[in-house]
């Protein structure tokens, strides 16, 4: 079976420093795998580099059997790698559920003139999208706080809603960074 994420001898270099060497990882589907290591070992930058949030100095990176080194973070995340973050990242002023519904954008099925002339797909897909966060947010236990205000949760809610947000994007891999 092909994996459904590898990571062939990847390096990151900061000028003289060297974070990544020759990294190589292989992930597959429907598998949980871990990376561990102290602080300082470079997890984050793997998950930065997988995500192009840093573009590789060497290697390649494939998902599903095609080649996605070097693409822009929003085409990861649109062919299916989708991560949280070792810093919170939420929009903390915005709801609980309008942080999940910014994940599930990208699978829209309404465009500007649908929106703006208030067509019936906008609001069927608006529902849609909708149904979907309230299911991620019951998946997480906060269904509850969808109402309210995502920077007034406590911190191990937030990280649940980050990674509800994450799983809006209906990604292929989920990268989480420090989920705990």
């Amino acid at each position: 079976m092909a994996p459904i994420l590898e990571a062939k001898n990847i390096s990151k270099h900061f000028r003289g420093l060297k974070a990544l060497v020759d990294y190589s990882l292989k992930l597959e589907k429907n598998v949980i795998d871990g990376l561990i290591g102290p602080n300082g070992a470079g997890k984050t930058t793997v998950f930065n580099v997988l995500t192009s949030i840093y573009l590789p100095s060497g290697g390649s990176i494939w998902l599903d059997g095609q080649e996605i080194t070097g693409l822009n973070p929003d085409r990861v995340a649109s062919r299916g790698i989708a991560r949280t973050f070792q810093n919170l990242r939420l929009f903390n002023e915005l709801t609980v559920i309008d942080n999940v519904l910014i994940g599930s954008q990208m699978h829209k099925q309404y465009n500007l003139f649908s929106t703006i002339a208030c067509l019936p797909s906008f609001f069927k897909s608006e529902r849609a999208l909708r149904e979907k966060a309230m299911g991620f947010l019951e998946v997480m236990g906060l269904a509850g706080e969808a109402g309210q205000a995502a920077g007034n949760l406590s911190y191990g809610d937030q990280r649940k809603l980050e990674i509800a947000r994450a799983l809006a994007t209906e990604p292929k891999v989920l990268l989480l960074d420090e989920p705990a």
